[in-house]
């Protein structure tokens, strides 16, 4: 029988465990994938902890994650789009792919080109699409200078990326161990902490037109201190901020559909754009992985393999 992370009930990490479950039934316009690769998102501890019980409450048992890559192993009689033994990534919306054998929707499915990783791939949706509307929502044009924070992050790794691919001149806020792969890709690192500022007006020679927010804590009031308009602000974590100041909050929504999917695996493709892995567990290691998670220190994403 397949194995899926599953919870019974709201919780840390110990709520989570591995169980063998039915195999699934895909319906008409469903394909099941055996997966590859699986990232992890901070989005799934709130979940997970109840954080959204209100908006998008679990059912119990409930399964764990969007991303996934993998290979397909039966499609539903109205499929097109894909056949057996295709290779393939997506994203689930029904909290699943933490799995095994995982039934998606066809339409979320992209297949997989030859030069993309499979970790990469098992990696992209959530973060990727986030980071691309994060992108898109500031507006950034050739010349432009846009900071980010938590610019290692699962999140602002790509952003930075996709930022330095629009033109921007991209300042990144990140730990000196990141430093060299964010210079490496073309971004000027700052390191983060007391006299940030400075750093940063030393480093944009004064001018900040646009500024990405990935890891919250006052980021948003440095944005505006630095003289960035509420309009070229965009923060996928401070809400309250965000509210408060009138700045954007896009994220994933915005740009969560196979056709983004498509054109950020299309960039990892042609060499424009790398998914930093900063670690791979095996299924059954699904707690230690959202533990590394939490730390909030990763470089770039955490990725399950069944």
């Amino acid at each position: 029988m397949p194995r899926a992370v599953k919870f019974d009930q709201y919780g840390g990490i110990d709520v989570l465990h591995v169980v063998e479950v039915d195999r699934p039934v895909p319906g008409p316009e469903q394909v099941i994938v055996r997966i590859k690769a699986a990232g992890i998102n901070p989005g799934e501890i709130a979940i997970r902890e109840g954080a959204f019980d209100k908006q998008w409450p679990a059912t119990f048992p409930s399964g764990q994650g969007s991303d996934l890559a993998g290979v397909v192993e039966e499609v539903g009689s109205a499929v097109r789009n894909v056949r057996v033994n295709d290779e393939v990534l997506g994203f689930s919306n029904d909290r699943s792919s933490q799995a095994e054998l995982v039934i998606v929707d066809a339409d979320h499915l992209v297949h997989r080109p030859a030069h993309v990783p499979w970790e990469q791939a098992g990696a992209l949706f959530v973060a990727g699409t986030t980071a691309y509307a994060a992108v898109q929502a500031v507006s950034l044009k050739a010349g432009d200078t846009v900071v980010v924070s938590g610019a290692a992050g699962g999140v602002g790794s790509i952003a930075v990326q996709l930022a330095r691919n629009a033109g921007a001149k991209v300042i990144g806020l990140a730990g000196t161990a990141n430093h060299a792969w964010l210079t490496n890709h073309g971004v000027v690192p700052i390191a983060y902490g007391d006299g940030v500022a400075e750093r940063i007006r030393a480093a944009s020679g004064g001018r900040v037109d646009a500024f990405i927010d990935t890891f919250g804590g006052g980021y948003v009031v440095l944005a505006l201190e630095l003289g960035v308009t509420p309009d070229r602000i965009d923060t996928i974590i401070d809400f309250a901020a965000a509210a408060k100041y009138g700045v954007k909050t896009a994220g994933s929504s915005a740009a969560a559909n196979a056709t983004v999917l498509g054109e950020l695996a299309g960039l990892i493709d042609t060499g424009r754009l790398e998914i930093p892995i900063a670690k791979v567990y095996p299924l059954d290691a699904v707690r230690d992985a959202y533990q590394d998670l939490a730390r909030r220190h990763t470089h770039g994403k955490i990725v399950l393999v069944p």
